[in-house]
């Protein structure tokens, strides 16, 4: 006789499953084909979840994703190849998909209104929910390079606007490699603000072309921004706060904001409290660095 218990995961089911004395009853053995063994129980298990249809991923009392069936590596390797579709141009982004309350058709895609803040890297996509409301008549977008981040990003924001009627509409999340396709997304000078929040540091030296914030990507990035557009960035390490203050403060289309100009902006409190990654180096006590510029004119 035994007393076996055992819990199966999927990004989409759970189920808890429990066999008693099977090995002495009968009418319990006769329920499971004789070339059953223990270590086929799961795959008879998850045939079971599947019938029952047995989805746990959302929180029941908030309808929002749990980010535990969501989880992924802490950072992919931006120079691989992954696959995923990509827009030949800016004018080929379909807003009805990101935004479907505002777009309701894709001929409407091509209207004047544009996406203006970009989270590139937004990871769960604390900054983008805080910032809807803060800014809810501004478009907006989060570029992901994980797809099971994306997803959860992509759920959390549907789950938002149903509990939530009218609001969280004007931002989405895509999954792209922003350090490869930023001119395939945004026109010269559309966005007014993009956000770097605790990038991957790269440590080691050879990998520091992997960076999201360098001088070469910075052109890229200011072709994107218009002139006043401000880049922000933060991390907890202080290297790479020193690698990314010293980029932009040597290329000649960015500027610093003074101390004055950051403290008004009501931007640059969320930078460190709306993410997941700020919020652990809060409770941790850690410190971070950050470096806020904006887009100007080149000097002729």
């Amino acid at each position: 006789m035994f007393n076996l218990s055992f819990r199966l995961q999927t990004p989409s089911l759970r189920l808890r499953v429990t066999l008693a004395s099977v090995s002495k009853h009968k009418h319990l053995r006769n329920q499971f084909p004789a070339s059953t063994r223990i270590h086929k129980i799961p795959k008879f298990a998850e045939k079971v979840m599947l019938e029952n249809k047995v989805n746990s991923t959302h929180s029941k009392s908030t309808g929002l994703p749990r980010k535990r069936f969501y989880r992924a590596r802490a950072h992919s390797n931006p120079l691989s190849d992954s696959h995923f579709p990509v827009p030949v141009a800016p004018s080929h982004v379909d807003y009805s998909l990101h935004y479907p309350q505002l777009f309701p058709s894709s001929d409407e895609a091509g209207s004047c209104k544009k996406i203006q803040f970009a989270d590139i890297g937004c990871g769960f996509g604390g900054l983008l929910i805080s910032l809807s409301t803060l800014f809810p008549n501004t478009l907006m977008i989060g570029m992901e390079l994980r797809d099971k981040v994306t997803e959860y990003v992509k759920e959390r924001i549907l789950a938002l606007r149903v509990t939530n009627p009218g609001q969280y509409q004007n931002i989405s999340v895509v999954r792209t490699n922003s350090m490869k396709y930023i001119p395939n997304y945004f026109e010269k000078a559309q966005l007014s603000k993009m956000f770097f929040l605790f990038p991957d540091p790269h440590f080691k030296e050879k990998n520091h072309r992997r960076r999201v914030i360098s001088p070469f990507l910075l052109d890229e990035y200011a072709y994107a921004l218009e002139v006043g557009g401000i880049i922000y960035t933060i991390t907890d390490v202080e290297e790479l706060g020193d690698w990314m203050k010293a980029c932009l403060e040597n290329h000649p289309m960015f500027e610093a904001l003074t101390s004055e100009e950051v403290e008004a902006d009501p931007v640059t409190k969320l930078l460190s409290s709306a993410t997941e990654e700020g919020q652990k180096v809060d409770r941790n006590g850690g410190q971070t660095f950050r470096a806020i510029y904006r887009r100007i004119a080149p000097s002729l």
